[in-house]
């Protein structure tokens, strides 16, 4: 079934728009012009200098003055009048006072406390020794003196003459100090790397704050042709992509590394990658830290780590906490796995040598 307005749309089908634009007057165009820009002034994919044409005739008379403005401002809210008030102000108070309620006292009356004759007269000759002892018994020791209670309880269980004498104090702090700075030679280290001093096998520049990043990289390139540094540990040391991707460099041409540290620095996904790119061509490092980044890794990154970590048989130990179920689990599978087949190859060794 046609609807109804559809059939006075099919009049206008075989218009042309251009002959009927082309036959418009100036005056006729500014006015559709006025007419389109108001059509839809509220269309929030139009910027708003975009969304009404812009109606000023007036021209700008000068660049913008602060001060002037401000003047101007001023000079008119205090030659506007104030708006007479409909009603004055009398200074006549309405309503009730408020006054608040008071609350009932409660009073105690005190109740007469009947005693037996025996105890009664037992009370009354007491003396005054005998009524502390009682008091004492009863626990009421408001009613008797620090004197009366030691004479009463006797010192040993820590009543003195003056007071408690075994009041419970509090233990003594232990101060805590700082650990004591990394004591590694920086320079000393990096010449005896570059001279691959076979007395140098772990090399640990852990907290040193303020080595340059063109020192690191030096370390990276004087490990590539080190034969004898096993262990080299710099976390904490502010290193970022630039020194990760040297030591990525360094992990490609380097045989003799086994345990690689950079844990707690600034290195991102970017720089990381690379090292996970190193490491899939490297088959002597077995250790390898990087969690306790400034930034996360990401999801994506950690799916690499996981990857690489089934291709490379070699890598026993991975520091780093894992974000997701996924790679954690892949990770954990892949290193269990790496630990099985050194420990077979090992048994190999033993077998062979015997």
């Amino acid at each position: 079934m046609e609807l109804p307005f559809r059939k006075d749309l099919e009049k206008y089908k075989d218009l042309d728009e251009d002959e009927i634009l082309g036959k418009l007057t100036e005056e006729e165009l500014k006015q559709l012009e006025t007419v389109l820009d108001d059509l839809d002034p509220e269309n929030a994919l139009l910027p708003a200098g975009f969304r009404q044409k812009d109606q000023t005739s007036k021209k700008p008379s000068g660049p913008f003055n602060r001060e002037g403005l401000l003047a101007y401002l001023e000079k008119q809210a205090l030659e506007h009048k104030d708006e007479e008030e409909f009603v004055p102000y009398t200074g006549e108070k309405k309503g009730k006072i408020f006054i608040p309620k008071q609350k009932p006292v409660q009073s105690f009356t005190e109740e007469a406390v009947a005693l037996d004759p025996e105890l009664e007269e037992a009370l009354k000759s007491a003396t005054d020794t005998e009524l502390c002892d009682l008091a004492a018994i009863l626990g009421m020791h408001n009613l008797i003196s620090n004197a009366q209670l030691c004479d009463i309880v006797g010192s040993s269980n820590g009543v003195g003459g003056e007071g408690f004498t075994n009041v419970v104090k509090g233990e003594k702090i232990i101060p805590v100090f700082d650990e004591p700075p990394n004591p590694t030679n920086v320079e000393e280290s990096l010449q005896r790397i570059k001279e691959n001093d076979p007395r140098l096998v772990e090399v640990n520049l852990n907290n040193i704050k303020n080595i340059p990043i063109p020192t690191l990289k030096e370390f990276a390139k004087a490990l590539e042709g080190n034969t004898h540094v096993k262990n080299f540990s710099l976390a904490a040391t502010r290193s970022n992509d630039p020194v990760a991707v040297a030591f990525a460099d360094m992990l490609r041409a380097n045989r003799t590394l086994k345990s690689l540290n950079v844990e707690s620095n600034f290195i991102t996904a970017a720089g990381m990658l690379a090292l996970i790119n190193a490491l899939k061509e490297n088959d002597t490092l077995t250790e390898i830290k990087i969690d306790n980044q400034r930034q996360q890794l990401g999801t994506p990154l950690e799916m690499e780590i996981a990857k690489m970590l089934e291709e490379n048989t070699k890598i026993l130990k991975f520091g780093y906490h894992f974000t997701k179920q996924g790679p954690r689990s892949r990770a954990a599978a892949a290193i269990t796995k790496n630990n099985d087949l050194g420990k077979a190859s090992l048994l190999n060794d033993l077998e062979k040598g015997d």
